[in-house]
C-alpha cells in the first residue's frame, strides 16, 4: 500500500489522502490508521520534492509563504485530533478522498491567461499565509501533508502550472509534516509496526511516480484514476458508516 500511495503521490501530489482509508480498510484501527502514514511522508515528500526541484519545478517564494502560515496551524490541528478521536477522523479522511476523486475526474479548466489573472493573489503575502493556515490546520488534523488541498489551490487559486503545483506541494508537505509528526510523537500516537513497512514502500514509490510524471501523459491517467478513487471512497464510506450504525 505504501508503494501504491507513493506512486500516486509522486505523479499527482495527492497520494497522502489515500493512506488512511487504505489502512483502515485492511483493519488498522482508528487513530493508528490516521497517524501511521505520517512518518512516511517525510522521506516520501523529500524524494519527490528533490526530483521536481532538479527539474526547476518548485516555486520557492510560494513554498516559503505557505510554510510560514501552515506550520503553526498544523500543530494546532494535530493537538485537536486527539480530542476528535480516530473514528470521526477516518470517516473525514474518506470524505476527503471522495472529494479528491471528484476533482481528478473534473479538473479545473485553466485558460491561457489564468496565470496572469491570478498573479495578484500570488503576490499578496498576507493572502497566501492566511489560506495556508487553513490548509495547515486541516493537514495537521488529518495527519497528512495537505497535498490534496495544495495542488488544486496552487493551480486554481494561485495560477501555478501543474508541474510547478505538484513540485511545490511536495516541498510544502515536507515542511508541514515535521511539526505534525513531532506533535503526534509527543502524544504517543504513532504505530511503528504499521509505519515502518508503509514507509519502506512509499519512498521508492514516490521517486518512481515523480520520474514517471516527466514521461507519462498524466491527463490521460486522470479518468481511470478518478473512477477508481471515487469508487473506493464510496465503498469505504458506506462500510465505515455501516460500522458506526
Amino acid at each position: 500500500m505504501g508503494l501504491a500511495v507513493g506512486v500516486v503521490y509522486g505523479l499527482f501530489g495527492i497520494g497522502s489522502a489515500f493512506a488512511t482509508p487504505l489502512l483502515a480498510a485492511i483493519g488498522v484501527p482508528g487513530l493508528a490508521a490516521v497517524v501511521a502514514p505520517l512518518p512516511a511522508l517525510l522521506p516520501g515528500s523529500a524524494a519527490g520534492a528533490w526530483t521536481y526541484a532538479r527539474e526547476g519545478r518548485v516555486d520557492a517564494l510560494m513554498a516559503r509563504r505557505v510554510v510560514a502560515g501552515g506550520a503553526p496551524a498544523a500543530v494546532a490541528g494535530s493537538l485537536l485530533s486527539a480530542h476528535v478521536g480516530g473514528t470521526p477522523l477516518v470517516v473525514a479522511s474518506g470524505l476527503v478522498l471522495l472529494v479528491v476523486g471528484a476533482r481528478i475526474l473534473r479538473p479545473h479548466a485553466v485558460t491561457a491567461d489564468h496565470g496572469i489573472r491570478t498573479a495578484g493573489r500570488r503576490d499578496d503575502a498576507r493572502l497566501v499565509v492566511g489560506v495556508a493556515a487553513a490548509v495547515g490546520f486541516t493537514a495537521g488534523l488529518l495527519a497528512n501533508g495537505g497535498g490534496f488541498l495544495l495542488v488544486p489551490l496552487f493551480i486554481v487559486f494561485f495560477g501555478l502550472a501543474v508541474p510547478e503545483a505538484t513540485g511545490t506541494s511536495l516541498v510544502v508537505a515536507l515542511a508541514l509534516t515535521v511539526p505534525t509528526l513531532v506533535t503526534h510523537l509527543a502524544m504517543g500516537d504513532v504505530a511503528w509496526a504499521v509505519t515502518v513497512p508503509f514507509t519502506v514502500g512509499m519512498v521508492p514509490g514516490t521517486v518512481a511516480g515523480s520520474r514517471l510524471a516527466t514521461h507519462l501523459p498524466a491527463d490521460r491517467l486522470r479518468g481511470p484514476l478518478g473512477l477508481l478513487v471515487v469508487g473506493f471512497a464510496a465503498w469505504f464510506l458506506t462500510r465505515e458508516l455501516g460500522l458506526l450504525g
